[in-house]
């Protein structure tokens, strides 16, 4: 009886644990459209759209404590032995610090942003602490995926903007649209890699939303991914290569007459934030700026209502639009330390997987955010944002430990029975 009552507790925390990553996965795609559907639809400020979205992300951290208390399937200083993990955590640790000197234009709301982003990382935190890396990293993707999805209909539902990309004008733009989509890709696409359900309808309708949305960074980001994993890919059939550059063909020659136009708006009308030489004018501001704070920058939420409007469209950076130049804006020298270590021991991680496939991909993920980097950012994360280099990191220690456990037990005496091995390896 003890046993079947131990067993049912066992199944119900799964099953609780494995829809609140769900949860967590799709607040995660879908909060960037949060803001503009209650300023749209129920009236409100942006302000207030944005107190919403951050309101919604600390209920979520705290039903996710309050579900996973007492679940102990693995501990936090297992998870900080991870190099990645750690530099995360000093990238967290080092943001808040500079709190204390931030220009910022209000340190309540400052406050209040920091610790928005510390939620998403403490909730998936707790969930990799209740249950093993493979299941909270498929449910999590599964309601990524999902929320990438409803907010690629609410994408498409909404006026174009003037340049013709998809957007609001005022409060979402195209480039903050494509973002979580991409990455939902990436998703499906390693979902469909390792046979975990179909999602090749879900795929297209991100792949076109992204592409709809005319966000040149993400698309060339997320070409350069996808060229990676078609020419070095070697488990990957060439059948299906063919199949994927064909599909990816048509898509752009369906949309050639948009991206026509769309090229001759930029090339006679395009904004401050649009154009090479307004991208160029904004990175060398944000460093003259830097180099006048070179150690410690100007501190966390330092840009929006500080940084003046830019050109004659008085255009209104939310960061410096490059991620080397905005971490050395503001956190100066640490920033760009802590931005390189953080990316290099995920880099070094994935060198050490065994499965070739498996390391192919990472490299393809990590790609697409360095690329992205190169003229994009986040506010206040890092673009690869810190709860996914968390889940990343474990699933990758998990598929080393599985397959070390592998290697073991092929070793043995031919006498001594296999040990079990669990049967969802993550990325091996």
């Amino acid at each position: 009886m003890s046993a079947q009552l131990d067993s049912e507790r066992y199944e119900l925390y799964d099953n609780q644990t494995s829809t609140l990553a769900s949860v967590v996965g799709f607040f995660f795609a879908f909060r960037a459209f949060i803001m503009v559907l209650c300023v749209r639809i129920l009236g409100t400020d942006p302000q207030t759209g944005t107190a919403i979205s951050l309101a919604i992300g600390g209920l979520i951290l705290l039903l996710v404590r309050f579900c996973t208390f007492g679940q102990n399937a693995y501990s936090f200083r297992q998870m900080s032995r991870t190099a990645s993990v750690r530099w995360a955590l000093l990238f967290l640790s080092f943001s808040c610090l500079t709190l204390v000197w931030s220009e910022t234009s209000s340190l309540p709301i400052a406050i209040v942003y920091w610790c928005g982003m510390a939620a998403d990382f403490a909730a998936v935190a707790l969930l990799l602490k209740a249950r093993s890396a493979p299941v909270v990293g498929l449910c999590l993707m599964k309601g990524f995926i999902w929320g990438a999805c409803f907010g690629a209909v609410v994408a498409w539902l909404l006026p174009a903007q003037s340049d013709l990309r998809l957007g609001d004008e005022e409060l979402l733009g195209p480039n903050n649209i494509a973002y979580p989509l991409a990455i939902a890709f990436l998703f499906a696409q390693y979902l469909m890699r390792n046979r975990f359900g179909k999602w090749s309808v879900h795929a297209a309708l991100l792949g076109l939303t992204v592409l709809r949305s005319l966000s040149k960074t993400t698309i060339l980001a997320l070409l350069a991914a996808e060229t990676l994993l078609l020419v070095t890919d070697r488990s990957m059939r060439r059948k299906t290569k063919v199949y994927l550059v064909l599909t990816a063909s048509l898509a752009f020659v369906a949309f050639s007459a948009l991206l026509i136009s769309y090229w001759e708006i930029y090339l006679n009308l395009g904004n401050q934030s649009e154009t090479l030489s307004g991208r160029l004018g904004i990175w060398a501001y944000f460093l003259v700026e830097g180099a006048q704070k070179p150690w410690l920058g100007h501190g966390f939420n330092s840009v929006w209502g500080i940084v003046p409007p830019f050109g004659p469209d008085k255009f209104e950076a939310a960061h410096a639009h490059n991620e080397l130049i905005q971490q050395f804006y503001a956190y100066g020298a640490i920033g760009v330390f802590l931005f390189v270590g953080y990316y290099w021991s995920i880099y070094r991680q994935t060198r050490k997987l065994q499965s070739a496939p498996a390391r192919v991909f990472l490299y393809a993920f990590l790609l697409f955010f360095l690329i992205r980097g190169l003229a994009d950012t986040e506010r206040f994360d890092l673009s690869l944002p810190m709860w996914l280099g968390l889940l990343v990191s474990e699933l990758i220690e998990h598929g080393r430990s599985a397959h070390q456990l592998v290697n073991d037990s092929l070793a043995l005496p031919l006498w001594v029975e296999n040990p079990d091995v669990d049967g969802n390896p993550g990325f091996v």
